[in-house]
């Protein structure tokens, strides 16, 4: 499946904050999935391999690390069946570059999807992402990002430009 994406991380601050704002949006909590982020070597973008209780995917992406609110060209692949082999491939073809272990609340609002994350060796974050299949405006996904931003309280300082696995490399050096 093709997604994209308009994303952003940023340190969390206020939990308790967010969770109102998110009971206050009626957002559909899908629950909370302890899931292990394998991330392998490439070339080009970044690839890794999600397990989880909820989700299991291996997810393929490009993305600029900027702070903003930033596009993603997002490849998901559903792995419930066989993640363990695919994983095993992987690992013996390119190598595993690190492994993220994250405990992650799940809500949707609409084409919203809000990540709460305790990450292992690394704090608590959380993720807005505006998705779509769809061409839809780019801009739009952006203000849609922007909005939960301001509900939440996030401040520009607050955003995080890169991923967790180069957060866990460059902590781990």
């Amino acid at each position: 499946m093709k997604l994209i994406n308009v994303e952003i991380k940023a340190i969390c601050k206020n939990l308790g904050r967010i969770r109102k704002v998110l009971e206050e949006e009626n957002a559909r909590f899908k629950g909370i999935d302890h899931q292990i982020d394998t991330y392998f070597n490439t070339d080009n973008g970044r690839l890794k391999l999600r397990q989880g209780n909820i989700e299991n995917f291996l997810i393929s992406y490009h993305r600029k690390d900027k702070t903003e609110a930033k596009l993603s060209n997002v490849i998901l692949y559903d792995t419930t069946k066989q993640g363990h082999v695919l994983k095993e491939l992987l690992t013996k073809h390119y190598g595993i570059k690190c492994v993220i272990d994250k405990k992650r609340e799940i809500y949707y609002i609409k084409n919203i999807k809000i990540h709460l994350d305790q990450v292992k060796e690394l704090g608590t974050f959380v993720e807005i992402e505006a998705k779509s299949d769809k061409k839809i405006d780019e801009e739009r996904l952006r203000k849609q990002v922007e909005y939960y931003m301001e509900k939440f309280g996030i401040e520009k300082e607050d955003l995080v430009k890169v991923s967790y696995s180069d957060m866990l490399l460059k902590n781990r050096r």
